[in-house]
């Protein structure tokens, strides 16, 4: 049993907390953290867990004129480069009837705004058939750019151990 956690990040945020929700799938099962950019457009049989995120831009998952607002507020360059999790999931297919999701972003923590990638992509992953393992999850960043609120990598890396012990006695 596997999980594939696929990401997609402007300012390195996103990426972190990709990472530390596999480190927590680790736990139970093997987990491969991906670039969307990289992430394979048919998921293999042998995945059971689908794990996807985002930023929130705009109050949605990211569009190609928000990405490109963050590549002008990012001299250094942007993580994700290329296409974001909307357009990946645009053309997802899956090869297992098995196979559960789960989604998650990063937003900014104040104000508090509304919309969510996370539930933009968690109603994309049912569209296409995949069963949910969890309700989107978001974690929270000071700024635009961030940094990470101080604790989000324990509380993704603590969803991510939930994730796999919830998915395990499915």
């Amino acid at each position: 049993m596997r999980a594939l956690v696929v990401y997609e990040s402007m300012y390195g945020n996103t990426r972190q907390i990709a990472e530390a929700v596999a480190e927590g799938l680790a736990e139970r099962m093997r987990a491969e953290v991906v670039e969307v950019g990289s992430a394979p457009g048919i998921i293999d049989e042998d995945v059971a867990l689908l794990v996807a995120g985002g930023p929130t831009h705009a109050f949605a998952m990211s569009r190609a004129a928000t990405r490109r607002s963050a590549a002008d507020d990012a001299p250094q360059g942007l993580v994700s480069r290329g296409i974001g999790i909307r357009e990946w999931l645009s053309g997802l297919r899956t090869g297992s009837a098995r196979l559960a999701a789960a989604a998650f972003d990063t937003r900014v923590a104040k104000p508090r705004l509304p919309g969510s990638a996370a539930r933009g992509a968690a109603n994309r992953l049912r569209r296409l058939g995949v069963r949910s393992a969890a309700p989107a999850h978001s974690f929270y960043v000071v700024g635009t750019k961030g940094p990470l609120v101080a604790g989000e990598l324990d509380r993704a890396r603590e969803w991510g151990e939930t994730l796999a012990a919830s998915f395990a006695v499915r």
